[in-house]
């Protein structure tokens, strides 16, 4: 059986990376961060983990996150954004499309593409749920899943 690479996937820490979070992306291959970052510890404490690209969102501040990020992980093409600026999808010719900004977990396969909003991860807004998600690639195909946090 060939062995499945995990992606970890979270967004919207605004500053605030919980135990929870680290301890539910602990074994992935490769982390992506779908913005609101907010804190410029963040992404190396994910680094720590395993490699982590990140893009900006709209209240990021920090000029050395893309809007957008391409990568080819495990075969497949994952396009990350936040989601508050429009962007050409197409262009990119994604298998995977992950943002954040809404705070609300989303996954959804649309066609060919999986569509993934992994929720907040940072401080809990509007009564919804701290979550992160996890992509298990195997045989060049994704599956995900939505992590709920036990947090207070």
């Amino acid at each position: 059986m060939e062995p499945s690479f995990e992606i970890g996937v979270i967004s919207d820490t605004h500053g605030r990376l919980r135990a929870e979070a680290i301890l539910a992306l602990e074994g992935c291959d490769v982390i992506f961060h779908a913005g609101d970052v907010c804190g410029p510890l963040i992404v190396p404490q994910l680094a720590e983990l395993a490699p982590c690209h990140a893009v900006a969102g709209n209240c990021d501040d920090d000029d050395t996150l893309p809007l957008t990020s391409l990568q080819v992980v495990a075969g497949l093409r994952v396009l990350v954004h936040h989601g508050h600026l429009p962007v050409d999808e197409a262009a990119f010719r994604p298998d995977v499309v992950i943002t954040g900004h809404t705070h609300v977990p989303k996954l959804e396969q649309d066609g060919a593409v999986l569509r993934l909003n992994p929720g907040s991860a940072g401080p809990r807004r509007f009564n919804l749920p701290v979550t992160v998600a996890r992509i298990t690639v195997r045989q060049g195909r994704a599956s995900a899943r939505l992590i709920p946090l036990d947090v207070t």
